[in-house]
């Protein structure tokens, strides 16, 4: 458990380190952060999907990766459970059957299945809970990442 705490710790230096040490405008350091924390947390979407969305946009590429890989894969598994709660809320759909129709879907799944059960009944509802977490945590990340950045840089010229 040590080893692992340790390791995290390190991944979080890691990503400071690089973060903070961007050339370029706190806003597209912010904005490509922001950018990469939703794409990372929107399943099906990874780095090549940020970095698009950085080009696309013209915002830091580089944060836009870093976000990413901060949240990408691990994260989504956390908010499964969230998204559905979410999603069937802002859709109106009773979420436990929701969460009942996603166990039943994986548990015995078969293509058939899959084509019997309606996109609007349960990916919709799952994909806007997921794009619901996403723009909220893109939208804290920047705000965080900018306040950062920007105290970070007004300490470096007071010194």
């Amino acid at each position: 458990m040590k080893n692992s705490e340790n390791r995290f710790i390190r991944f979080l230096k890691f990503l400071y380190l690089k973060l903070f040490r961007i050339h370029d405008s706190p806003q597209k350091i912010a904005l490509g952060f922001g950018v990469g924390v939703a794409s990372g947390i929107l399943p099906g979407t990874g780095p090549i999907v940020s970095l698009f969305l950085a080009f696309l946009f013209r915002i830091n590429r580089a944060a836009a990766l870093i976000g990413c890989l901060a949240t990408n894969t691990w994260l989504s598994f956390l908010t499964f459970i969230l998204a559905i709660r979410l999603g069937s809320g802002i859709l109106g759909i009773d979420g436990q059957q929701l969460k009942q129709d996603w166990e039943a879907l994986l548990k015995e799944f078969h293509w058939l299945n899959l084509f019997e059960l309606t996109f609007l009944k349960i990916a919709l509802p799952v994909f806007i809970g997921y794009l619901a977490i996403a723009v909220l945590l893109g939208l804290l990340a920047y705000i965080v990442i900018i306040a950062l950045i920007q105290l970070k840089r007004k300490r470096r010229e007071v010194l």
